[in-house]
């Protein structure tokens, strides 16, 4: 998943986040005054210590006096109260920031998840054969985690350092400019060493994240791939693979984290200049008369409470970089263009007859340059094309393009008359049933999986829908039923029951064409002569496409297609092409044993 907004500063990344989250202005805005009166709640109690020396050195001239209040003693009774008001306000706007904050971080990281997976179930499918699931999975888990941290902490303590050197910035000069401005002088060297770090850690961390990615890709597809591995006792190689691309992810978190340990240590030193020049410049003043005990006193305290903040810089920076090399993959996805467009609100005409066209077509493939062309086929309702070739030669190209997985660079597909670029998504797929090679069940029970086409279905609709499948037999003779467990990927199932189960699922759905992607290739004789069976009594009434390498699943087909390098070669019956003596002829005689 790459992007030309991968290099974007973190502060792009910032603002392409804050554009994201408009929606969220009035919590932030809420969240960030809770923050700010917090913090200047928190610097207060400094000022009162100056105050209280002012009341204790001076008394009955102090600057308390001056607000009317006589005796010492009324004095530090009034800053007493005001103490206690203050720490209350500091601990109810401590709980309502703290509360605000992660809250949004939790609706905004789940909002953002979400958007994230619903984009990319819209994305065609070149984005995810050329995107590995481990990278998405990173993506939408690991990334959004990240930011959901930076918010949780790390935005409340950028927003309160930026109030305290403005607070404290404020009360120096007024007390004193000249120690105001000696205090402030490490601060440019400071922010000098914050963008410099942000600079030098930005394509560190995002390398970082890559290497994330890296790592979750190697563990889906180790975990995923692990009878495979088994078979080929390849566990000791695997595990290899996996320490490398563990050690580089180590590697890369090294790197970064040379970068920002190096922050504090420089920033330590600019403290102790400040904080120095306060103490002793400040001191000789108060020495000579030329600056109040008491302003003193709160400039001492207010100097550490402006620099030491800074310390935590590093760590807040850090956590800033990490989150918005997140927070660029996140919306990189988000940003993936979609190439095929629903046209939401526009269905087929009702009740679907079945009639596919497909109107000389043209289509490549970006990567590979395969494809189709010239492609010109018409399936009258309730007829059975077969599509015969060899592997790759754009069979199943056609299936991908009816079901709008692609759109074709020139010609189009019509179903009952209307171009299916003219209808939604939605409208085109429910008319179609899917019964891939490659059969997916996701992790659950045979219920599950058999109404996923039709969640309302009834167990009496499940179970004649699996008879129809010839599937019935075996899920009844096991322990649990239409309860059992399937487990990832159907592994629990052989490849014959899957394959029935795929089919059952399919006839569940009642859709009025029915697409078989090589559907027997995969299973034994028994399962093969079962699903044939079943093939002639669901294809009345409903138009079925079928792609076989096996041509005895085809002889009854009304037509059939001979694909080769992209185009349509030969078409006929199963008759008829025989008499032509051509390809499927030899074909036939090849397998038949004829020849």
């Amino acid at each position: 998943m790459t992007s030309h907004r991968q290099h974007d500063s973190s502060f792009a990344a910032l603002g392409r986040l804050l554009r994201y989250a408009r929606g969220y202005r009035r919590r932030i805005i809420t969240a960030t005054t809770c923050s700010i009166i917090n913090k200047l709640f928190d610097i207060a109690p400094e000022i009162l210590i100056g105050v209280a020396i002012d009341v204790v050195v001076n008394q009955e001239e102090s600057f308390v006096a001056s607000l009317g209040f006589e005796t010492a003693q009324e004095q530090i009774t009034v800053l007493a109260a005001l103490t206690f008001f203050i720490w209350a306000g500091e601990s109810l706007f401590e709980y309502l920031f703290q509360v605000l904050w992660r809250n949004l971080a939790q609706r905004l990281q789940s909002d953002l998840r979400q958007d994230a997976y619903e984009h990319a179930q819209r994305l065609d499918m070149s984005f995810f054969e050329a995107t590995s699931s481990g990278q998405l999975v990173a993506t939408m888990n690991d990334d959004v985690n990240q930011l959901e941290r930076f918010l949780d902490g790390g935005a409340n303590a950028m927003i309160q350092v930026a109030v305290t050197v403005v607070a404290v910035g404020a009360v120096f000069f007024v007390l004193s400019p000249l120690v105001a401005l000696l205090a402030f002088t490490p601060i440019p060297l400071i922010i000098w060493g914050a963008f410099y770090f942000q600079r030098k850690a930005g394509p560190l961390y995002a390398d970082v994240r890559q290497k994330v990615g890296d790592l979750s890709s190697r563990l889906a597809n180790n975990l995923g791939g692990i009878a495979t591995i088994k078979s080929f006792t390849a566990e000791k190689r695997e595990a290899e693979r996996l320490k490398q691309a563990s050690e580089a992810y180590v590697e890369a978190n090294r790197q970064a984290i040379r970068i920002s340990s190096a922050f504090i240590p420089i920033i330590r030193m600019a403290i102790l200049a400040g904080f120095l020049a306060t103490f002793t410049v400040g001191g000789m003043m108060a020495l000579e008369g030329s600056l109040n005990v008491g302003a003193y006193g709160v400039l001492v305290f207010l100097t550490q409470r402006l620099l030491w903040p800074l310390t935590g810089m590093a760590e807040v920076i850090d956590l800033f970089e990490r989150a918005m090399a997140s927070t660029r993959r996140i919306l990189d996805l988000l940003a993936e263009p979609v190439h095929v467009h629903d046209q939401a609100g526009k269905a087929l005409a009702q009740p679907v007859q079945g009639r596919v066209e497909f109107d000389n077509l043209h289509f490549r493939y970006g990567s590979s340059g395969a494809g189709v062309r010239d492609i010109n086929l018409d399936v009258p309702a309730g007829n059975t094309l077969a599509l015969v070739g060899a592997t790759g030669s754009g069979k199943s190209t056609l299936v991908k393009l009816m079901l709008r997985f692609y759109d074709p660079e020139q010609g189009q597909i019509r179903i009952d008359g209307q171009p299916i670029r003219e209808v939604s998504l939605k409208s085109l797929r429910d008319a179609i049933g899917l019964v891939s090679q490659d059969v997916y069940l996701f992790d659950g029970s045979i219920r599950d999986n058999l109404a996923y086409g039709n969640p309302q279905a009834t167990d009496e609709q499940i179970i004649e829908a699996a008879r129809t499948a010839e599937a019935w037999s075996f899920i009844s003779n096991l322990p649990d039923g239409l309860d059992t467990a399937v487990g990832e990927r159907g592994v629990r199932l052989s490849g014959g029951q899957r394959q029935r189960l795929s089919l059952a699922r399919a006839l569940l759905k009642d859709p009025p064409i029915l697409v078989l992607d090589e559907a027997t290739s995969a299973v034994d004789n028994e399962t093969e002569a079962a699903i044939q069976r079943s093939l002639r009594r669901i294809g009345h009434n409903r138009t079925v496409i079928m792609i076989a390498h096996r041509l005895s699943t085809i002889v009854d087909a009304d037509t059939i297609a001979v694909v080769a390098d992209g185009s349509v070669v030969e078409q006929g019956s199963h008759s008829q092409l025989l008499e032509q003596d051509g390809a499927y002829a030899a074909q036939w005689r090849v397998q038949t044993g004829q020849a």
